[in-house]
């Protein structure tokens, strides 16, 4: 898993979720940006309703599009 941020995004499916991985582990599909903070509060990125930035490369990495890419 070097050279990847530890939480990547893949591109959507045909349904149009987006699988999200957390260090190699799959934690869900995303609908939508909710999903992937949601996701990544349960993985320990940050507590209760603190904000978490979707735009940072070294914690993301966004696959077949970017954080605006939805089906």
């Amino acid at each position: 898993m070097s050279g990847h941020p530890p939480v990547i995004v893949y591109p959507p499916s045909s349904s149009g979720g987006r699988r999200v991985t957390v260090r190699g582990q799959i934690v869900g599909t995303a609908l939508g940006r909710g999903d992937v903070a949601a996701f990544l509060r349960r993985a320990g990125f940050a507590e209760g309703v603190e904000e978490i930035d979707l735009d940072q490369p070294e914690l993301i990495e966004w696959r077949g599009g970017d954080l605006d890419t939805w089906r």
